[in-house]
């Protein structure tokens, strides 16, 4: 059957890096596009906090992620700061084309390389390196707005709540621990109707 598949993510996000570095495990016959997305937005709009909201949870992420990285054998480094604003990086991956090399570029300098990605100095530092010209008029592309803009509207509709998200068909993955899930189900689509999304959209609640 075909498949309209999407991997939502956001660069603020820890484990949407983590699972970047893990694609490569998928089906190689599972075609997917990238879709940045402002995970903010998915919040604001679910109406719930994100990890990094509630203190004992963000110190708990933190230390997982630096363990499943090391787990993994995933290159790994906190930035100097965060949360930190996500959204010239998700502009600049839009207005760039969003290639997978670009997204990759902008994960491993987050991600890997302690940069102070909070900073004018640190998003400068991306730029340069990227030969980024005019970058004043790539953040305030009215265009990379609205693709975003439009992006996070769509994932909200799929009902995406958080990233890392794969949205397959009406099916979600949500989260890099999903990926084992994913590669089953596409798989063996129609073996696997126990899973399906669409099975458990009305299964009752005894609250």
């Amino acid at each position: 059957m075909p498949n309209q598949a999407k991997w939502y993510f956001d660069f603020v996000s820890p484990f949407s890096y983590l699972q970047f570095r893990r694609l490569d495990r998928l089906p190689p016959a599972l075609e997917y596009e990238m879709v940045p997305v402002l995970f903010a937005g998915l919040l604001k709009h679910w109406e719930h906090k994100g990890p990094a909201e509630i203190q004992p949870k963000r110190v708990d992420t933190y230390r997982h992620c630096q363990w499943l990285a090391g787990h993994l054998g995933v290159p790994f480094q906190m930035p100097q700061a965060h949360p930190f604003n996500p959204l010239p990086y998700l502009r600049l991956c839009i207005s760039l084309g969003g290639s997978r090399e670009i997204v990759g570029t902008i994960f491993d300098y987050i991600w890997t390389e302690g940069a102070p990605v909070h900073t004018d100095a640190g998003i400068q530092s991306l730029t340069d390196r990227l030969q980024v010209e005019n970058l004043p008029h790539l953040f305030d592309s009215q265009a990379a707005k609205q693709e975003l803009r439009a992006n996070t509207e769509q994932a909200i509709a799929e009902g995406v709540y958080g990233v890392p998200t794969f949205v397959v068909n009406t099916e979600r993955f949500w989260g890099l621990d999903q990926m084992e899930m994913l590669s089953e189900w596409f798989a063996n689509q129609d073996e696997m109707t126990q899973i399906s999304t669409k099975r458990f959209t009305t299964f009752p609640s005894g609250l």
